[in-house]
């Protein structure tokens, strides 16, 4: 694709901002903006999530941002993020829009909070099969998928608990995640109360207030911009099968994420890369479980081989596939994947807390379960 994203901007991740979240937007948006040494007055496109309370306009009038060509907004939570650096990647190609910002922000913590149960989702129809019997949370609904994944493979709750130690790990030494200078253990793991059995407090992401901002151009405007560009090697969204919203239990095998496997094939046939070329994976670890499943989905490890090649140490900053450098959604910030967006593009610059060397290119993933997105981003 001839788009690139040329700037990052984020607020602090916290549990009460203290701000509405029309200033976190504006504020991740106005950081990702001087990150790529452009101005408000430069951009002529927004991108957003369904989900986010913040309209184009609203975040135009509050920048300064005086004329829109372009303006989107993608479904499914999690599985939005990736999809809006397509969508302005797509902008820019046809010509619709110059200069496009992908952003995400909320008070996921001290206001909204996505993973309580919802009363007003039970209407939904994917929702309607599910909350009547109890599934009300995004955790249970995993968990039920984690349990049958167990049976089927063996796996157990320390397998799952080597992501978040991982994880968390990586977050102790990043000083902008929330999680910094906060290692866990293996113990600290299986110590951690139950939520919903077999998923423990520890194999939950965390809830976050904040924001995230990217900034997409074409690669001949990138040339002349200041910051090492990271350009979008391939970008893809991924719906499969009997695809419901959070978890299928209609599909003849329920151990698997086909709508991952579907973004793995188009990533790799559109960017030209397989499995061992990429450097560093930013895997969506909103839950460990969903972590292992991507593994084998993407094609680093085969079917029900994911906890093995995670406790051969794969996974870590020296290993075959560096996880999650910036300590991921468990350990930095749920910010539905933005933020994992933001550390592809560090790791690709080279200026990453945790740099990985001789990165050439990076996999990041959002949303499992519902309809997906990736993303490959490389050199130039």
């Amino acid at each position: 694709m001839n788009a690139a994203i040329v700037g990052i901007g984020a607020t602090d991740f916290s549990k009460n901002s203290g701000r509405s979240e029309l200033q976190l937007a504006a504020e991740a948006v106005r950081a990702a903006l001087t990150d790529a040494g452009l101005e408000p007055s430069d951009v002529d496109g927004l991108v957003s999530f369904t989900m986010d309370t913040n309209a184009e306009i609203a975040v135009a009038r509050e920048l300064g941002i005086p004329e829109l060509t372009f303006f989107s907004r993608i479904h499914y939570g999690g599985g939005a993020a990736c999809a809006t650096v397509q969508q302005a990647a797509m902008a820019v190609a046809t010509g619709a829009a110059k200069v496009v910002v992908c952003y995400r922000a909320f008070n996921e913590r001290s206001g909204h909070r996505f993973g309580q149960v919802q009363t007003a989702a039970a209407a939904n129809i994917d929702n309607s099969w599910s909350y009547p019997m109890g599934l009300g949370t995004p955790a249970a609904m995993v968990a039920m998928f984690a349990r049958r994944y167990m049976h089927e493979y063996g796996a157990t709750s320390e397998d799952f608990g080597r992501i978040a130690v991982i994880d968390r790990k990586h977050a102790a030494t990043n000083p902008h995640a929330w999680f910094h200078n906060r290692p866990i253990t293996l113990d600290d793991h299986q110590a951690s109360r139950w939520i919903a059995e077999p998923l423990r407090l520890l194999d939950c992401c965390q809830e976050t207030d904040g924001g995230v901002a990217l900034v997409v151009t074409s690669a001949e405007h990138a040339r002349d911009l200041p910051n090492k560009p990271a350009h979008i090697k391939a970008a893809t969204q991924g719906s499969a099968v009997d695809q419901f919203t959070m978890t299928s239990y209609y599909r003849d095998d329920l151990t698997r994420l086909p709508e991952m496997g579907v973004v793995a094939r188009g990533l790799w046939k559109r960017s030209g890369i397989g499995p061992s070329d990429v450097d560093v994976a930013v895997l969506y670890d909103h839950f460990t479980p969903f972590v292992l499943v991507q593994l084998e989905e993407l094609g680093f490890c085969g079917r029900g081989e994911a906890r093995d090649f995670v406790a051969s140490g794969a996974l870590e900053l020296d290993g075959d596939l560096p996880l999650n450098p910036h300590g991921g959604q468990l350990g930095e910030a749920y910010l539905h994947g933005m933020n994992g967006i933001a550390e592809g593009v560090r790791q690709v610059r080279g200026t990453a807390v945790n740099q990985v060397g001789g990165v050439e290119h990076v996999l990041v993933t959002a949303g499992t379960g519902v309809p997906t997105s990736g993303l490959v981003l490389g050199q130039g």
